[in-house]
């Protein structure tokens, strides 16, 4: 008989506990995701100066109007590019049409990266003081203003690959400090306001698609370098996606950071 009653006993008092609401202590407790910040398998902040050897005539100095080599554009495209004339530019206020994305970064610039928050990443330009945001995690709305630099969606492309002779190799590829990362990042940028592909006037439209690849690496000499290699679509001038690439250097300091403005002849 004391053996039933226990056994009641124990049963109500856990029928009681699972009826009852959740305790405080456990409410609050689920963890958000991981910032894009903590995330990253690369650092890419700091200051980055960009190495002009391919097609050096056409990014140190002005190509003269009609020079469309290597570019992949159509006809309506080339009559645009006829038409150009700097001193209009000038005179409507759009020095800064050869400074947007799909451009931005096959100029003889500078770059300063920064976090501007956890999951957005900024990218500023000494060359026509632009700055680009790079936002991780949710897609932005879908009517967002359309500008020189555009909206640009940012994302880690990672890689755990289980290294033979990497510090921790084995089992899940875990390291010391926990997984071994590799990888890049990839940003895809649209709504960008129309522009040009190169300063003498080839033309890009409202229509561009920028897809980017960040790899960070390190020369021989020990000295980080960043490429840059985008791809970039065009329904309305471009005959193809056109594939270029950029490298860039890092360097120690803000020493050499200089800012100056939009200009439509150098």
């Amino acid at each position: 008989m004391r053996s039933r009653k226990l056994w009641l006993g124990l049963g109500v008092a856990g029928l009681a506990i699972l009826l009852s609401p959740p305790h405080q202590s456990f409410v609050g407790h689920a963890q958000a995701a991981p910032s894009a910040r903590v995330l990253a398998p690369i650092d890419v902040t700091g200051y980055w100066v960009a190495i002009v050897t391919p097609d050096w005539r056409q990014r140190m100095i002005p190509p003269a109007k009609g020079d469309y080599l290597a570019v992949p554009i159509n006809m309506a495209a080339k009559q645009a590019a006829d038409a150009w004339d700097a001193a209009k530019d000038e005179a409507a206020g759009q020095q800064c049409k050869s400074y947007g994305a799909p451009t931005i970064m096959s100029t003889p610039t500078r770059l300063r990266v920064s976090w501007q928050d956890d999951n957005t990443m900024k990218v500023e330009t000494d060359y026509g003081m632009q700055e680009r945001l790079f936002r991780f995690g949710a897609s932005p709305p879908a009517k967002t203003p359309v500008t020189w630099q555009g909206t640009s969606v940012a994302q880690w492309e990672l890689l755990r690959p289980n290294l033979a002779g990497s510090p921790g190799a084995g089992a899940g590829g875990r390291g010391r400090g926990g997984p071994v990362k590799f990888g890049n990042l990839k940003v895809s940028t649209t709504r960008v306001r129309p522009g040009y592909l190169r300063k003498n006037g080839v033309p890009y439209s409202a229509d561009v698609k920028v897809d980017e690849y960040w790899d960070l690496f390190t020369d021989p000499a020990g000295t980080q370098r960043l490429m840059v290699t985008q791809i970039i679509e065009d329904p309305q001038y471009l005959t193809r996606p056109w594939l270029v690439a950029y490298n860039f250097k890092r360097e120690p300091d803000a020493s050499k950071w200089d800012p100056t403005a939009c200009s439509s002849r150098w």
